[in-house]
């Protein structure tokens, strides 16, 4: 891809002649030495280079791709990682990653395997002989150069001798090729860590698929932690191999010597590719949806060439998610009842996304929760952990601010209240199952809370999630009634039902109609059949109840193409207008009735970011779209009648729905943000970790920013507002059921 607007024209007397690709560290570039040879440079991000964590981590790049360079890596031939803004030059190596002959040619089979495994062992072997753990293999990291293998990006590696670089609130690498250790002891790993990681990677590529993946990263990071592998579609002489370098105890696995004996031993016919076919050989959510470092969205990726990439992105392959970001949610369960735990990975505080919890408007658009500026009588910040029904979930929770208390749920709590002056919890209300990624808090009214029951594993009376009310005084459990909606596959949020008024509008069980509840005594006022051949969501706008639906055969395709948005009366269920869009966009909130959506972009069958924002009059029936000047990819959000977009690397975008111009960008601290939450004047972000940033709406100035609470991984997208405002306190939910509050006059120190 050509330079942009902005690039230098040299760095360090390196004339460079294209961007090769972009992740949360820095960019790299294609570039000349003066005799010709094409080296890449990876330039440190603008803003990271004044921060002395990410400059010890280059550092360390730095020294540990000098001291394995050889036959199997990228050979460094420069760097200046003092400079005022670092950077390195290493041999350009030419080739596909791994992880793009896979997604195009599906998985390998016969004298490629093998020639791969055999180069990887080599590699690590090398690697560990010089005394480096790389921490970081995965297929974005290895490319498939004429010459064989090579891995890259020493972004995260670290002598053996040394002590591992940890920082509360990261736990960094890719959950689907971390090892136990890696999720657990970040400091305690060692070289056998990446025999581990390099097994999982001769598993996806003889297959398509890692032998842990699952349908989100906290649920693939207890899978790693927990649970056998998935080895039933390797063939059988590569199984032998790989199984015992999958052991959760790094004594138990061989070393890379004793690795590569083994793999010398393997036949050259080591079985073919998967029996799906192409298709078949894509990594699956994890790897796409909840990569760890952002790709350059804005520019062609699948034609670029390869070479290191920045900080662990892959300019061609990592990002693109199935179905047009509209993945089913499906029922999918582990195989034990417990899911979803690693040690290393903690929590925060929260935020709700319908206008009747209190504070949030429909669908992700939030607003102040409360107009008072004012403490509670007897606050003090505190922080504190609320068990669920599985313990070792590391979820999140959602709350709302109802005076002094807070209603939260989510993960393994379908509803608690707590004392938002001293985190006390009046009751809980657990959830025996494992959480859907996402689900967290329906809402609340004056004397009722709405939560979500996950199913629990072999239930006799076979029930599914549940929606659950519960008394807002007691914690009594007052009704409860199964849900079959698939609303991420819809709309692209995990919203199954609504609170209007002091109505809840859910899915029934057969995912065929919309049912309306009374919201305290639980009686059935009304159902509503979807329209023919469809599947439905409720969305809000305001206080208009909408329906967003699909066809099933969009569905069961997994390539939303054309939804169609139905006003629907709250008072009796009557179908109204069909209002179809032109493209998939995601509902992040309400301006001057419309409801405001932004609309996705994709190549192909994959999501790339947001491209248009959409305005939709439920009562005219008018959509009107206006264009980006880019595709942004983040977390979408509405609040104060602004939209916004929070990169993975910090970045905060925000435009008028109206124009669609920019009004302003901030780079902050706080990577894989959710947000907005408006209040006590400023705009919050927060991420999984319990980092919050606040921002003035009026040009996104930073207010003040807190370190993180938590270790987290901060992959996340699409993720709704963590934080809950109620007048000066701000709560906060991370991972691990985690809030924490303080006022916003007086908030953590950070450094």
């Amino acid at each position: 891809m050509s330079l942009r607007a902005g690039d230098p024209a040299e760095i360090g007397g390196y004339p460079l002649e294209a961007r090769l690709g972009s992740g949360g560290m820095g960019t790299v570039f294609l570039a000349r030495t003066s005799s010709g040879r094409p080296v890449a440079v990876k330039l440190i991000h603008q803003h990271f280079a004044g921060d002395s964590e990410f400059r010890i981590r280059f550092r360390q790049e730095v020294a540990a791709a000098r001291r394995v360079s050889g036959a199997f890596t990228a050979a460094v031939v420069d760097a200046a990682p003092e400079a005022e803004q670092p950077w390195m030059a290493t041999a350009y190596i030419e080739g596909p990653t791994l992880a793009q002959r896979i997604a195009d040619g599906g998985p390998l089979g016969g004298p490629e395997l093998r020639s791969l495994a055999i180069g990887l062992a080599e590699a690590l072997r090398d690697i560990h002989r010089v005394g480096v753990v790389h921490r970081d293999l995965k297929p974005s990291n290895v490319v498939l150069s004429a010459e064989g293998p090579r891995v890259i990006d020493f972004g995260i590696s670290r002598a053996a001798d040394q002590q591992t670089l940890t920082m509360t609130g990261r736990v960094i690498g890719t959950p689907p090729f971390m090892s136990p250790e890696q999720l657990q002891d970040p400091r305690g790993v060692g070289p056998r860590s990446d025999v581990f990681s390099l097994a999982t990677l001769l598993v996806y590529a003889a297959t398509g698929r890692g032998p842990f993946d699952a349908d989100s990263p906290y649920l693939t990071a207890y899978q790693v932690v927990h649970e056998e592998p998935s080895l039933d579609a390797v063939p059988t002489e590569l199984r032998t191999v790989v199984e015992p370098c999958l052991g959760k105890e790094p004594e138990g696995r061989p070393t890379a010597d004793e690795l590569l004996e083994l793999l010398r031993d393997l036949p050259a016919g080591l079985g073919g590719g998967g029996a799906e076919g192409p298709v078949a050989g894509r990594t699956r959510d994890v790897v796409t949806e909840h990569h760890l470092a952002t790709r350059d969205t804005s520019a062609p990726s699948a034609s670029a060439p390869s070479a290191p990439a920045a900080d662990g992105a892959d300019p061609a392959s990592e990002g693109p998610r199935t179905g047009l970001g509209r993945r089913l949610r499906g029922r999918w369960r582990p195989v034990l009842a417990a899911a979803v735990a690693v040690a290393a990975i903690g929590g925060g505080v929260t935020a709700l996304e319908t206008g009747v919890l209190g504070g949030n408007d429909p669908e992700g658009g939030t607003t102040a929760a409360a107009p008072a500026v004012s403490l509670p009588d007897g606050f003090r910040a505190w922080h504190e952990t609320v068990p669920g029904g599985q313990e070792d979930i590391p979820d999140e929770l959602r709350c709302v601010a109802r005076g002094d208390a807070a209603f939260c749920g989510g993960g393994g709590v379908v509803a608690t209240r707590i004392d938002v002056r001293d985190g006390s919890r009046a009751w809980t209300v657990k959830s025996p199952g494992v959480p859907v990624q996402g689900l967290h808090l329906v809402g609340a009214t004056d004397d009722t809370v709405i939560g979500y029951r996950s199913a629990a594993q072999g239930d006799p009376q076979g029930r599914g999630d549940e929606v659950v009310a519960v008394d807002a005084d007691s914690g009594k459990e007052l009704w409860s009634t199964t849900s079959g909606a698939q609303s991420t596959a819809v709309t692209g949020r995990t919203q199954d039902a609504v609170v209007i008024g002091s109505a809840v509008i859910t899915v029934n069980a057969s995912d065929d109609a919309f049912e309306a509840r009374d919201a305290h005594s639980g009686e059935l006022t009304w159902t509503a059949p979807f329209p023919g051949g469809s599947r439905c969501a409720p969305v809000l706008a305001g206080n208009v109840l909408l329906a967003m639906c699909v066809t099933d055969a969009e569905i069961q395709g997994q390539a939303v193409r054309r939804p169609v948005v139905h006003t629907l009366d709250p008072a009796e269920g009557s179908w109204g207008r069909a209002i179809a869009l032109d493209r998939p966009g995601v509902p992040v909130g309400a301006a001057g009735g419309r409801l405001v959506l932004l609309r996705e972009h994709t190549e192909g069958t994959a999501l790339t970011g947001y491209d248009a924002v959409t305005r939709l009059d439920p009562v005219s029936g008018k959509v009107t779209t206006t264009e980006l000047a880019t595709t942004y990819e983040g977390t979408p959000g509405m609040a104060d009648g602004t939209v916004f977009v929070s990169s993975q690397t910090g970045r905060v975008t925000a435009f008028d729905p109206a124009t669609g111009r920019k009004k302003w960008a901030r780079q902050t601290s706080v990577e894989g943000a959710s947000g907005p939450v408006a209040g006590d004047g400023a705009l919050f972000f927060s991420s999984a970790t319990g980092r919050v940033v606040a921002l003035s709406p009026s040009d996104g100035t930073t207010l003040w920013a807190t370190d993180p609470q938590a270790d987290g991984l901060t992959g996340e997208e699409g993720a709704s507002p963590r934080v809950t405002v109620a007048g000066r306190v701000v709560v906060v939910a991370a991972d691990r059921n985690t809030l924490f509050a303080f006022d916003t006059e007086h908030p953590p120190t950070s450094g």
